[in-house]
């Protein structure tokens, strides 16, 4: 018997979907803002003369670019408490974002530190700037117009991966899929739709993205 599709069967949770794409914004700007300022500390941390710290960061580093996120969901929700420390699955969400996103944006952002040319930051130094005013006014804004693109590649990527924090009963939008499918049986109809909100909140968030690089770097040319 040919299936008969029913879009209908969705409407009456439609505050489900809405109520997991809220949740998706939000641990994707949290995790997008804090996970890429300790990707500039980490940057920073790898790309000085400071040995101890620089290989404590790229531990940390390899560590999380070589695990799956799901594990490192799972050892902050499950294994934390063990410990105890004990967190709510949004704020075990939002913590395994951060830590992930934090990782891999220290890389990205230090090949951006590694592409400045040395003659910037010795006629910095000629001017008696000290390392943290050469880092804020000479380094990090060209460094991340070099790597911007990626970085906001490397976002999106975070933002899709949230659909794993459904495995903790994390309110996002996967879990709202499964809960809606669950009860109505409507799986091709919920995913399909589902399908649909991921690309357009990816599209968005690369479109914000553009706007904000935009707005970062064009203001920086013309101070």
């Amino acid at each position: 018997m040919a299936y008969k599709f029913d879009f209908g069967a969705i409407v009456p949770h439609w505050q489900l979907l809405f109520d997991g794409v809220i949740l998706t914004t939000e641990l994707t700007v949290i995790g997008a803002v804090v996970g890429v300022g300790l990707g500039i500390m980490g940057a920073w941390a790898r790309a000085s003369r400071a040995p101890v710290i620089s290989q404590i960061v790229g531990v940390y580093v390899e560590l999380i670019r070589n695990t799956p996120f799901l594990v490192q969901l799972f050892f902050i929700f499950f294994g934390l408490p063990a410990l105890g420390v004990k967190l709510t699955e949004f704020q075990a969400a939002v913590l395994a974002m951060i830590v992930n996103l934090g990782a891999y944006s220290t890389e990205i952002i230090r090949a951006g530190i590694l592409a400045i040319p040395q003659g910037q930051i010795e006629a910095a130094q000629s001017l008696a700037m000290n390392r943290v005013q050469i880092f804020r006014y000479v380094v990090i804004l060209p460094a991340l117009k070099k790597i911007w693109p990626a970085l906001s590649s490397q976002i999106v990527i975070v933002m899709l991966g949230s659909s794993v924090c459904s495995q903790i009963a994390a309110e996002e939008l996967t879990f709202g899929a499964n809960y809606i499918q669950a009860l109505n049986f409507r799986a091709f109809e919920v995913y399909f739709v589902v399908t649909g909100l991921y690309l357009v909140m990816s599209i968005l968030l690369r479109m914000g993205l553009k706007v904000l690089g935009n707005f970062l770097f064009e203001r920086r040319r013309h101070v």
